[in-house]
């Protein structure tokens, strides 16, 4: 049953603080951000004194209440812990104590999470609706409300709260556990079955198109020139044909870039666990284009089978085999070149008729696990609205 509890202001509860002092061009300062949906204030970046701008800066301290004001309209606002302890903040980031004797910090701290606060934030927000524009100044920042029970009430709510989100979390790192598990079945399967496969030959003996890298034009989802297979349409071991974009259409594109159904595309350069993912293309996406991070190639079909060689690719020893052979500048961004894939190790002695066998068994477990994963995620999508839900009914009064 909803309890009738008062809802006070922020102005009631709460007072600016400001710990301001000038910077000092030979320090390093750590500089805090803010996560939306009241995630927490975390270390932004660290920068010395003579790379930060305004010299009037504010310390944080454990226990400060602190908001973004560009994004408060996300929820940006965090209890400060000691993980951010001494961290500065600018004038974008403004700082409040609360009054304790009336409000039980985590009481806010879970507030933070609600969809109410981010509601009245974004109405109390002035300027465009551009991401970067839309601010929730201190002046307003004051019209924010809250429900304030008592504090032994509002100690009441917040254990059933914390004991309920444990649940979560464990159902939650059950859920993830059971993913990787599942992801991980199937490339032990795929080893088991290329296990036997000892004699190998380079790549290069079956390639009868050598890798050739997609042409490079703008695109945008909107345009209607030529389909481009965008990147991430090969992130995983498929393709995956709606991951599209399309020319401005004056765009010049030479037949040796148009896709061919069965042809095989890899990812040439990604982030390092998607680097060498590679899937077949399908008949849909006949005469498209692929991206330049991309790279098309065929096979001698009359003696590979190209969804047994995305297979051979999928497994663990072509992984790490591709792992130990991506180079780049950015750790977060690898390649691989056409050398690479050319002198990728590849079995053989395997008739076409055994690859085409071995792929239909795949494919079977693959259909059955795929069919798995969506269970798995609406399971997660079930569990993720469990919190909000259960904070709705928490600050109504209703848990």
């Amino acid at each position: 049953m909803s309890r009738a509890w008062p809802v006070v202001g922020f102005d009631q509860i709460l007072e600016r603080v400001e710990r301001k002092f000038v910077i000092d061009d030979a320090e390093v300062y750590k500089c805090i951000g803010v996560r939306w949906y009241g995630q927490g204030a975390f270390i932004r970046t660290q920068l010395s004194g003579a790379e930060i701008a305004r010299k009037d800066q504010w310390k944080l301290e454990p226990g400060d209440i602190v908001y973004n004001k560009l994004f408060a309209w996300k929820a940006a606002f965090a209890l400060a812990d000691e993980t951010v302890k001494g961290c500065i903040t600018s004038d974008k980031f403004p700082t409040y104590r609360a009054s304790i004797d009336r409000v039980d910090l985590r009481w806010l701290k879970w507030y933070f999470r609600t969809f109410d606060i981010a509601r009245q934030a974004q109405a109390f927000s002035k300027g465009a609706a551009a991401i970067s524009k839309l601010t929730l100044n201190p002046p307003d920042f004051w019209k924010l409300t809250i429900p304030l029970p008592p504090l032994v009430e509002q100690q009441r709510v917040i254990a059933r709260i914390e004991e309920l989100a444990a649940k979560i979390r464990e159902a939650q790192d059950l859920r993830a556990q059971s993913n990787a598990g599942t992801r991980h079945f199937m490339e032990s399967i795929i080893e088991d079955v290329i296990s036997g496969m000892v004699e190998v030959r380079k790549f290069a003996e079956v390639v009868t198109f050598r890798p050739r890298s997609g042409p490079s034009f703008l695109t945008h989802p909107d345009w209607k020139g030529t389909a481009v297979l965008m990147p991430s349409a090969v992130t995983g071991f498929g393709v995956d044909t709606t991951k599209v974009e399309y020319g401005m259409g004056n765009e010049p594109i030479s037949e040796k870039d148009r896709l061919s159904a069965g042809d095989i595309l890899i990812a040439r350069g990604n982030k390092p666990e998607q680097v060498g993912n590679a899937g077949v293309v399908p008949p849909e996406a006949e005469g498209w284009v692929c991206a330049n991070l991309l790279m098309r190639l065929q096979v001698d079909t009359a003696e590979v089978d190209p969804h047994f060689c995305i297979y051979w690719l999928r497994s663990p020893r072509m992984r790490d085999h591709v792992k130990q052979r991506m180079a780049g500048t950015s750790p977060s961004i690898q390649k691989i070149n056409q050398r690479v894939i050319l002198d990728y190790p590849f079995p053989t002695g395997i008739p076409l008729g055994e690859q085409r066998r071995l792929v239909a068994y795949l494919d079977t477990l693959q259909k059955k696990l795929d069919a798995l994963r969506q269970l798995q995620a609406e399971t997660a999508a079930e569990l993720d609205a469990l919190l909000p839900s259960i904070l709705d009914r928490a600050f109504k009064g209703e848990l």
